[in-house]
């Protein structure tokens, strides 16, 4: 009933020194305690133990909470990344297309750096695929790995780091067998030159059956 409230100590000055008793009070209410300042002392005892016990639950459940709110933190930035990736990625492939794609003269050539898609030198104007080099979100460096084709081009680039991705579905389109890779280098973002279009056959020559005399049929 008295249970976590402090106890105030009162005498009883009325009543001779052999008969003086203590009087523990919580709020309103007074109980008799033992004679002297011996009960008083047992009681702020007490009291003191159940504070300091009381302190400790409570350092440990905001250390839980604090714990649970850094992970939660760190996810968020990890997915933050991840989404800024493959956004990274993405304009990559693109500025690598571009540069095949727009290569003068019909011979289709893929770069032969990174720095090939900030200005195309292949060109007597300024020609731009790309504004600048980006930095990878999850090294934060300047450096890729490098998907290379035909001439030892490149095609491609991917993630040098070594973690595991937090995303293992619901990629975009192009990117769906970025699905289940166990490290970000998975990722590659490779420019693939659609296939050209078929031509339609052109008939051949039909053979004309000739009728023989007498039923039998050849070809001429």
């Amino acid at each position: 009933m008295w249970r976590g409230l402090r106890p105030r100590v009162l005498r009883n000055s009325p009543s001779p020194p052999d008969h003086q008793e203590d009087f523990y009070c919580f709020d309103m209410h007074c109980v008799p305690g033992p004679l002297g300042g011996q009960g008083e002392r047992a009681g702020e005892r007490w009291c003191h133990g159940f504070t300091y016990i009381g302190l400790l639950i409570f350092i440990a459940l905001m250390g839980i909470a604090l714990a649970g709110t850094g992970m939660v933190w760190h996810t968020q930035v990890r997915r933050e990344k991840e989404r800024e990736l493959l956004f990274v990625g993405d304009q990559f492939r693109r500025a690598i297309g571009q540069y095949y794609e727009l290569s003068p003269g019909g011979d289709k050539r893929f770069p032969q750096s990174l720095d090939d898609l900030l200005l195309d030198k292949r060109y007597p104007a300024t020609q731009r695929y790309l504004r600048r080099v980006y930095r990878d979100p999850i090294t934060a460096k300047a450096e890729w790995g490098f998907v290379t084709g035909p001439g030892d081009r490149i095609v491609g680039v991917y993630s040098l780091s070594e973690d595991v991705p937090l995303k293992q579905a619901g990629f975009p389109a192009n990117y769906e067998d970025f699905e289940d890779k166990e490290r970000y280098r998975e990722w590659r973002f490779v420019y693939v030159s659609p296939a050209p279009p078929e031509q339609p056959r052109q008939p051949g020559p039909q053979l004309q059956e000739l009728q023989q005399p007498g039923g039998t049929a050849r070809n001429p």
